[in-house]
């Protein structure tokens, strides 16, 4: 699909409505060690909860692990079909951290949360030694941002615990990636990097049903970037593997609005629904409650309301 293709936003509502019907709605069953994650005609949600002291919007917020895994128990009970874990910030401009820190944030909240929720956990790191001691503290899921290229061990270990992963697409590292991102084709860009990475964790021996993938919104991207990918999600959606999309509270939904990260509540719930219509599988978001209502009136729309009259 060319951007071209893409940038067109005028559709009869005929058009419209076929575009709809032609997205992809497969069912993809995930097995991870403590739940299976049957997506299909429902939108997962994943709630996050970063473990880090610079977070572009909650950082700080979490810190103290006894607060990050009572607000985890709260985004359960909010609507999250899972957790997602971050130690370190990937904000643009951010500096890394070591492993030894990362592990100490993130260790204590995976198996606090392992305790007392029954819903599968992902680690947000791409170094092999953070998923390695997270897996083996009860996390289910690796979300890599950089879909395998910063840690050389991380595929073996995927295959090795057999354990679903996220391969995300950035341009650059976090703290390089809004340096004049550029692109020729941003969609096809993007596509052909989640291809060949996909290669890369096959080739490794990942399970291809333990695949999913996340175009990266934020990351590596200009305002317009994000639109298009947005608007081409379908693209995406239709390359066999489940969609992650995580657009919460992000800075290109702040220049659309002209609005902090604390006032894009409103701008986040668009996108999500945005999403939803797309044919992504997971949206990641900050606000729990606010998304999952948003998102089951969109899935009602786009799939129906199971038993309901037609």
């Amino acid at each position: 699909m060319s951007e071209a293709k893409v940038h067109s936003t005028t559709l009869s509502a005929n058009d419209f409505d076929k575009r709809l019907q032609s997205l992809p709605a497969d069912d993809y069953v995930i097995q991870t060690r403590h739940d299976t994650i049957a997506l299909g005609p429902r939108t997962w949600l994943m709630g996050i909860i970063n473990v880090t002291p610079d977070s572009f919007y909650d950082g700080g917020k979490r810190f103290d692990p006894a607060k990050a895994v009572a607000d985890g128990i709260e985004l359960v009970e909010a609507g999250a079909d899972m957790i997602d874990i971050g130690g370190e910030s990937t904000r643009p401009g951010a500096p890394p951290v070591s492993v030894e820190e990362e592990l100490r944030r993130v260790l204590p909240v995976v198996q606090g949360l392992r305790r007392t929720v029954k819903v599968p956990i992902s680690i947000d790191t791409y170094k092999a030694g953070v998923a390695r001691a997270a897996l083996a503290a009860g996390a289910d899921i690796v979300n890599d941002i950089s879909a395998l290229r910063f840690d050389p061990e991380m595929a073996a270990l995927l295959a090795r615990e057999k354990v679903p992963v996220v391969l995300m697409h950035m341009q650059g590292t976090p703290r390089t990636m809004q340096a004049e991102p550029r692109y020729t084709n941003v969609l096809g860009e993007v596509r052909d990097f989640l291809e060949a990475q996909i290669g890369v964790a096959l080739e490794a021996g990942v399970e291809l049903k333990n695949i999913i993938v996340d175009p990266g919104i934020g990351f590596g991207k200009t305002l317009d970037h994000n639109l298009i990918l947005l608007r081409g999600l379908p693209a995406l959606a239709s390359m066999g593997y489940p969609l992650l999309v995580g657009a919460s509270r992000k800075t290109f939904i702040g220049k659309i609005l002209g609005a902090e990260p604390d006032e894009r509540l409103e701008g986040s719930l668009a996108a999500a629904v945005a999403a939803v219509f797309g044919g992504a599988h997971i949206i990641r978001a900050h606000d729990v409650k606010e998304t999952c209502r948003a998102v089951r009136v969109a899935d009602a729309i786009r799939f129906g309301m199971p038993g309901a009259q037609r």
